[in-house]
Formats: structure tokens, sequence, C-alpha cells
């Protein structure tokens, strides 16, 4: 059946998140084909959501898991459930680890990504501009959801330094195990709608996992605590996975990340530092690093107070890291170094 001929699998399928953008990618001869959403990512396999449940797609021969993400999209043969084809995603959320020449996928079609931290130890401004960098190269909508508020002396002081970061971004005050949690968060959930947790172990994202998925989920996802002198945790999510939410909607929780390396995002970073890219044009040399070259515009502000030297000092670092570890092409036959 195909989603635009109506009944429940239609209805099922939006709920999903299926979407016109998905549905203008089915191709003559594929209407038939059961879709199905990536649940989990396995080293020798995959599991999947259909509109009617658990599904177990059979892989295509020479096949590669990695080349999977969860919440991707992908077409079955309805008879035996092999896998066909993935359908191109609408964003994706990647990062390269130290040694890996390939991106790390952590999670695809993701509507909005919460950053989780708490007011703590954990609380680092590089590492949040980092994800920040993350989820605007992957088109996602980042929210940071500031955790153990009600350890810390002055909360108010964690929610501006977050909300400083970047313009426009939505900080808000959760309490993992409150009652309220499903309410608070509720402006980005709901039906069709997927939401990924990152953030350091320890901060309460398994937590909020199991508050959104509600009670009735058959296996919650296993919390741990944290060290008090630095606030860091013990691991407690080992893979990626998709849950349905108790108000509708998917979440994904992934691992705790400790090291966040940035590579591929030089317009992440420039949506993050909005200020100091709408300055650059305004420099005398169209080349300018903004450290000493006469008639530099973003120089200018932090002389007059309006730009933070901190701010500039993380930026330049951010840029330099970028264009270090991203691959570029070069040579007669375009060969990646």
């Amino acid at each position: 059946m195909s989603a635009r001929a109506g009944g429940p699998e239609r209805d099922a399928l939006a709920a999903m998140g299926w979407s016109d953008f998905f549905e203008e990618q089915i191709e003559p001869g594929e209407e038939a084909c059961l879709r199905g959403r990536i649940a989990t990512v396995h080293r020798a396999r995959l599991t999947a959501i259909g509109p009617d449940g658990p599904l177990r797609p059979v892989l295509p021969e020479k096949a590669q898991t990695g080349d999977y993400a969860v919440g991707d999209w992908v077409l079955l043969d309805r008879a035996e459930h092999r896998l066909l084809r993935r359908l191109e995603r609408k964003t994706v959320l990647s990062r390269r680890t130290e040694g890996s020449r390939v991106p790390q996928l952590a999670g695809a079609n993701i509507d909005t990504l919460f950053i989780v931290t708490s007011c703590n130890a954990d609380f680092n401004v590089a590492r949040l501009e980092r994800y920040l960098a993350l989820a605007n190269q992957a088109g996602t909508q980042p929210v940071i959801l500031l955790t153990k508020a009600d350890m810390a002396e002055e909360p108010e002081t964690f929610r501006r330094q977050a909300e400083a970061l970047q313009r426009d971004l939505p900080v808000v005050l959760v309490n993992p195990r409150g009652e309220d949690v499903a309410a608070r968060l509720s402006p980005w959930c709901g039906p069709g709608r997927t939401v990924a947790l990152v953030g350091s172990s320890g901060v309460g994202k398994s937590t909020l996992v199991n508050a959104l998925v509600g009670p009735e989920q058959a296996e919650p996802q296993q919390t741990g605590g944290i060290r008090e002198h630095d606030a860091k945790g013990r691991h407690t999510t080992t893979a990626r996975s998709l849950h349905a939410m108790a108000g509708g909607g998917w979440v994904i929780d992934t691992p705790g990340m400790r090291t966040l390396h940035v590579a591929d995002v030089g317009e992440g970073i420039e949506t993050l530092f909005a200020e100091i890219t709408e300055l650059a044009p305004s420099c005398r040399f169209r080349d300018c690093s903004h450290e000493h070259e006469p008639g530099c515009a973003v120089q200018a502000a932090v002389r007059a107070g309006t730009l933070d030297p901190e701010r500039l000092a993380r930026w330049r670092k951010l840029q330099g890291e970028n264009k270090a570890r991203t691959p570029v092409l070069s040579g007669p036959r375009g060969n990646k170094r």
C-alpha cells in the first residue's frame, strides 16, 4: 500500500515521521514496497520499525551495517523483508572519531537535537559549542537541556551562559526525574517528530529518554551516577536506539561522548558564531584571519567591547581544528588527503 493511498498504514507512517520528502523519492515500481525505519544498528544486523511493528531487515549481499544510521528510512520487500535501498536523509548527525577516515553516524532524520549538560563541572562552554556546530551542520534544531539545577547555587548563571552561545538558542532547565519532563519538552516532541539526545555520560540522558518513552516500555534505558569530584559519569548507553515516545514521536538515545572532534562543519561554525560571520565581509582583506590585519572589523568589535575576545579565540580554535580534520580534494584525480 502506498503512503498516499490512505488508510491505517499511511497514518502509522506519518506518526513515524514519514513525509512528502521521503514519498517523493519513491520511484516507479516501488509503490508497493514496505517502508521501514532503522531502530538499531549492530555489527552484523539491523532492526527496524514498520507500520505494523518491529522488523528484521535482511541485508543485501556485501552490505555494510555501518552505512546505515538509526532513524534512516529504508524500502523493503514485503514478502521476505529484504532491504532494497535506503532513502536520502533529510538530516544526518555524524562526527569523526580519532584515527577514523569515515564519519561515525549518530542518527538520521532528526528534527531536534537535545544537548544535555549539568549545572556543575560538566558544564563546558567549548564542548557545548562543538555540539552546536555539529547540530547546525546536520540541519537539526539544537536545544540545550540543563540538568541538576536543584544542586546548583545559581542555576540561572548556567542558563545565561548557554543562551549566549548562539542566537535564538532555546535553553531549558529540566529535572530528568520530574513529573513535568514531557510537558517541558513538548514543543519539540509529538507525532511525526524525532528528537535525539547527546551529552556526556551521567548528565541524565537515559533518564530523560525513560521519562519521554514512559513506564510501559519493555526495557528501560539503564542509568548511572557520576563521580562527585569531576562530575563525570559512567557509560550506561552503549548503542544508539530508536524509541517511541508516550506522547507521540520518536527519541534516539546515544552513548556519552568524552572526546568530541569537529570536521566537515564549516557551515555549522558560521551559524554558531554568526556575529563574527557577519562582521567578516566588512574587513579590509577578504582572507582576513582576524588576528593582526589592518582594517579588521572583527578586531575593531573586540576593541569596542561588542565582541568577547574569548569567543573569538574559541572561534579561531574550532576553525583551525575543522580545517585540519576535514579531508580536502587535491591532485589531478581529486584524491582525498
